[in-house]
């Protein structure tokens, strides 16, 4: 089975579960918004943005490792990964202009730097190119070192952005940075505190940080002579952070002066952490024991093309184009056009892919 096939799929199921719960956001009445199903259905929109972000800190480890497989130097590694991160970092400034423009009059100015999820994935991706170049620590390094060393700073690097989190938002605010500085460290934006609906860098980055973690791990010599025992250990991993995350929440001392479990605490990330972990385990199994390399799979295709999908269909489910009224639709319309968005979506990436394949063969 080849890697990436998981990761796609992976990504597929993020696009999925983004586009049930942005149609139901987006077109559901005040009244549909009331019931259950409503309240079910924005559950699965916990995942998708984590699960980007994880994925990309998986993307950035086997990258990396191929890259330096080939010999390429430390430097050249780093240069590569964080270029690749600044280039994400400015389609997602581009996007805000596009949503701006679209939005006129409307849309006020500051949502021009607004912190979206391409921004926080952008300089996720810039800082995991730099803990890579420190992983490193010079030429002539053992490779399994350098995975090791990637692996535990990754490990730190998340501890400490999921900590040091509540008290950003909080006690620790960084008040003397202009908002459009402070709002990509806490979400501040234009507001007196910092909004949940946005992606700064804490708590967002440390699961790029976990995903490069994790990438490591896969890279490493064990798992890639015992794939199948290095995904168990995943699966306990992931099942004893999700429990002690409970534990702590019920039984930990409490540390924060501010203690927000939905939305800072590092406790409610642990507890993320071993969902997604799980999930990626579970998407592994399907993929290497289920039905999932058989034939042509629409969630798989949907991955490969995940940042086209998400930037496409934002427009036609909040933005001008939306395909049904905002706020006015009840249930049955409403996953007609989830329905219809999901076609689109899977029309418009097989499209993309077939062009990239017709562009590679004539050049």
């Amino acid at each position: 089975m080849k890697r990436l096939a998981y990761i796609d799929w992976m990504r597929g199921l993020a696009c999925v579960l983004m586009f049930e719960t942005h149609c139901y956001d987006s077109w559901l009445s005040a009244d549909a918004k009331k019931t259950e199903f409503f309240r079910y259905s924005q559950m699965g929109g916990t995942l998708p943005a984590p699960l980007f972000i994880f994925l990309a800190g998986i993307s950035v480890a086997l990258v990396t490792e191929k890259l330096r497989g080939k010999g390429v130097a430390r430097s050249a590694i780093a240069k590569q990964v964080m270029g690749r991160g600044a280039e994400v970092f400015g389609l997602g400034i581009l996007f805000r202009v596009q949503e701006f423009i679209l939005g006129i009059p409307i849309s006020p100015w500051t949502d021009l730097l607004r912190v979206d999820v391409l921004n926080i994935l952008g300089l996720s991706m810039i800082l995991l190119g730099v803990l890579c170049w420190v992983a490193e620590g010079g030429d002539g390094v053992v490779a399994a070192m350098v995975r090791t060393r990637n692996l535990v700073l990754a490990l730190a690097a998340a501890a400490v952005v999921s900590v040091v989190t509540p008290a950003l938002w909080t006690t620790w605010r960084p008040r003397f940075l202009p908002w459009q500085v402070e709002s990509y460290v806490n979400g501040v934006h234009i507001f007196d505190k910092p909004q949940v609906w946005l992606f700064p860098i804490f708590p967002w980055a440390a699961f790029a940080f976990l995903g490069l973690a994790v990438g490591f791990w896969l890279c490493t010599d064990f798992v890639k002579r015992r794939e199948e025992l290095g995904f168990l250990v995943l699966v306990l991993a992931g099942v004893v952070a999700f429990c002690a995350a409970l534990a702590l929440d019920r039984w930990g001392p409490a540390v924060y002066a501010v203690y927000d479990y939905w939305h800072t605490s590092p406790n409610f990330f642990l507890a993320r952490c071993g969902v997604i972990v799980v999930i990626l385990c579970f998407v592994y199994a399907w993929c290497r024991w289920g039905w999932g390399p058989v034939g042509f799979s629409p969630v798989q295709q949907l991955g490969r093309t995940s940042l086209l999908v998400y930037w496409v269909h934002i427009e036609f489910v909040y933005g001008r184009l939306s395909i049904l009224p905002k706020g006015r639709c009840e249930i049955a319309a409403a996953t007609a056009g989830l329905c219809l968005i999901f076609l689109a979506m899977l029309g418009l990436s097989f499209a993309r892919t077939r062009w990239s394949l017709r562009r590679e063969l004539v050049g």
